[in-house]
Order: structure tokens, then C-alpha cells, then sequence
């Protein structure tokens, strides 16, 4: 069963825009604070953003900020994440994950995770 999945990824060059989306099954939409992690080729995991349940909560890394909006959407219980001005260093592979904690910088801490979609920046 899949749990979470992720579309959205591709190739953009500098300065474009890409949306991804997480589509989460009902149970662990309705339980779980999301996030987005994200993997650059050969480094490890790395925090993007996070929204609480109820989406009134959000965190983001310091270096997207300003550039990544996270949003959920509560009627088809998806996940979003909107990316402007990407750059360069944006290129990695994109997850979504569910925690039902609020440890929300920590991978460990979040109990699903998606498939991953890549994200290509071209400069």
C-alpha cells in the first residue's frame, strides 16, 4: 500500500519554479504533521519544510526561505511544495514525509516517507 507519493519533479533552469505534491493516505494526512526533505547527489538528507495538521505551523531551512512555500490541502489530502527562484544547489531528490511528532528537523522523526522525486537545476 502506498502511503505517500510524490510527483512534481523535473528539470528547470535557474531562476524557474517548480510545485511538488504528496499525496498522503487519509489516515496518515489526518494524524501526521508533513515535511519535505530533500538529497543531494552523494550527501545525506537535508530539512526543507514542515506544516503542522491543523497547517498553522510551518518551518523552513534557511536556505529556502522566502523562495519555498509548504501548503496542504485538506480535501485531497496532498501536500505541497511550491519552489521560486530555484538555483543550483536546489538539485536533489525531493521527499515528502509524515511525522506524528513534532521533531520536525530531524529525519529519524518522521515515521513515512515517500518514493522521492528528483529535482534537476540547471544553471
Amino acid at each position: 500500500q502506498v502511503l505517500l507519493e510524490e510527483s512534481g519533479g523535473g528539470l528547470v533552469q535557474a531562476g524557474g519554479s517548480l510545485r511538488l505534491s504528496c499525496a498522503a493516505s487519509e489516515r496518515i494526512y489526518s494524524r501526521c504533521a508533513m515535511g519535505w526533505f530533500r538529497q543531494p547527489p552523494g550527501k545525506e538528507r537535508e530539512f526543507v519544510a514542515a506544516i503542522s495538521r491543523s497547517a498553522v505551523v510551518t518551518r523552513y531551512a534557511d536556505s529556502v526561505k522566502g523562495r519555498f512555500t509548504i501548503s496542504r490541502d485538506n480535501a485531497k489530502n496532498t501536500v505541497y511544495l511550491q519552489m521560486n527562484n530555484l538555483k543550483p544547489e536546489d538539485t536533489a531528490l525531493y521527499y515528502c514525509a509524515a511525522t506524528y511528532g513534532s521533531t520536525w528537523l530531524i529525519p529519524a522523526s518522521y515515521e513515512y516517507w515517500g518514493q522521492g522525486t528528483q529535482v534537476t537545476v540547471s544553471s
